[in-house]
């Protein structure tokens, strides 16, 4: 999420400071009842109001919300027990599919990136890095519609007057003519287009890279990265030089993790400080500061301004390691390996996204109804995970999906041959996971799965007339358990 530089907005982000241990999670609050004449009462006043002023009657009144959305303040106020671990929270944003992803983004838009490192002085890689972690090199940009959530956040719960002048800002936006009123959605909190920036800095920073008279960060890849390179320079990113690197420390060595303390590469050097394979550090940093984001058992780092620009983005440090990390891997444009030189102190590290989207679908094949498999484990993964432990005597039934919750699950299903998306909701070429016939339902289900099947190149639109029909057990999130046909959709 692209915040203002001296915003706290970030405490709001679900991708921020996930750096400490959880255990069972909170249930999402549900969305608070909001008084549609309330609202319009607050935006008649906002209309005339002096963080309006520049924004046309015709603008204001065009865009102007019909009703409050409440589920933005739901989000606003949700804060999840389970927070993740910095090994989980890296491996999911630096996976072997992201760095092949940001591979060929560099070979597609080389020439453009050339040509941005050439005027802003920033790294192709680094900006990169930015994309593939803010959007997933445009893949995801969220779909709220940012008028309904910025106008709602404006009128109710806090922080209204830091959301008042971000809706301001996004009606100037499409006043001005950059991006057009359907392109105006993003997160509920108001940061949208290609490497998210909120209003407010997309006036301050954006900028028309393609030529065509429009800051357009949503359709334009050369605008997004453009205008990102230009946030970061004006941040203080150092041109030529690294944002850190990892390190290893010395026997005995003892210090706390402060990446703001920075000293030069010769006091770290004296310190006994060598990179993470032992060659002596290069006098390629002005000064850097230790990071320990595991504490001292697991893999350390120093880093230099270039490290801050990228908090600066997002104020987390894991977050901004998760840039370090990906920009290097794909300058060194290698997957092969996504950890660290040093392990992290754990026997249970975290899962890449394909392996996410395996515990999914093998979740869906138990009959926990989750919905869909998208490798985000969200809060009904982790309740599902949390009933499937439970339901097997694994303890702790932490909702927690590592890598040996992934191998308990899978057994011995091959993730690699694992299809999504056929109209039975299960891969197509693994069998499924069935459920113990320890009651007539579960017998049911087991016959079931071993009759014959028909299949349909698409589903039909009509119910099957098979004498076969398919079920899967569903685990409502009240605990009641029933029986869903799902043959041919149905």
């Amino acid at each position: 999420m692209r915040l203002t530089p001296f915003s706290t907005l970030s405490l709001l982000s679900v991708a921020v400071g996930l750096s400490f241990a959880g255990t069972a999670q909170a249930a999402k609050p549900d969305a608070p009842y909001l008084s549609n004449s309330e609202f319009q009462q607050c935006l008649d006043g906002l209309k005339n109001s002096s963080k309006f002023r520049g924004v046309d009657s015709f603008t204001f009144n065009n865009y102007r919300p019909s009703e409050p959305d409440p589920s933005v303040i739901q989000s606003l106020n949700y804060q999840p027990e389970f927070q993740k671990d910095v090994w989980d929270y890296l491996s999911a944003l630096v996976d072997k599919e992201r760095v092949e992803d940001g591979i060929r983004a560099k070979r597609q838009w080389g020439d453009t990136l050339r040509q941005i490192e050439s005027r802003y002085g920033v790294k192709a890689e680094h900006v990169l890095g930015v994309w593939g972690v803010e959007s997933n090199f445009g893949q995801t940009l969220g779909k709220k519609p940012l008028f309904e959530s910025l106008a709602t956040l404006s009128c109710f719960d806090r922080r209204q007057s830091y959301f008042q002048g971000e809706f301001a800002n996004a009606l100037k936006i499409v006043q001005r003519g950059d991006i057009a009123p359907s392109d105006m959605t993003g997160s509920w909190a108001g940061a949208f287009g290609q490497t998210q920036f909120m209003p407010s800095t997309f006036l301050e920073l954006a900028v028309d890279f393609d030529g065509d008279g429009r800051r357009d960060l949503v359709n334009s890849v050369p605008d997004a990265l453009a205008s990102t390179a230009n946030f970061l320079d004006n941040r203080g990113y150092r041109t030529g030089e690294p944002w850190g690197y990892e390190v290893q420390l010395p026997s005995g060595f003892w210090a706390a993790s402060n990446r703001k303390d920075k000293k030069s590469i010769s006091h770290w050097r004296n310190q006994g400080l060598t990179l993470a394979n032992g060659s002596p550090l290069p006098y390629d940093l002005s000064s850097a500061g230790l990071l320990l984001p595991a504490g001292m058992e697991g893999p350390a780092f120093l880093v230099g301004k270039n490290f801050d620009t990228f908090y600066s983005y997002n104020a987390s440090e894991n977050y901004a390691l998760a840039i370090a990390h990906l920009s290097d891997l794909i300058t060194r444009e290698d997957s092969s390996k996504t950890d660290f030189v040093t392990a992290w102190p754990t026997d249970d590290p975290g899962i890449s996204r394909q392996q996410a989207k395996d515990i999914q679908q093998a979740l869906l094949n138990a009959g926990y109804d989750i919905g869909g498999v998208d490798g985000i484990i969200g809060d009904n993964t982790r309740t599902a995970i949390q009933q499937y432990q439970t339901s097997k005597g694994i303890f702790p039934a932490d909702g927690r999906a590592g890598q040996k919750f992934y191998r308990a699950i899978i057994g011995n299903t091959a993730p690699s041959r694992v299809q999504y998306g056929n109209q039975y909701g299960q891969p197509t070429n693994s069998q499924p996971l069935t459920p113990a016939p320890a009651d007539r339902m579960g017998q049911l289900i087991q016959q079931q799965s071993t009759a014959p099947r028909i299949y349909s190149p698409q589903p039909s639109a009509q119910p099957s007339t098979s004498s076969n029909p398919r079920y899967r057990r569903v685990t409502g999130a009240d605990g009641v358990v029933k029986l869903v046909r799902i043959d041919e959709g149905s």
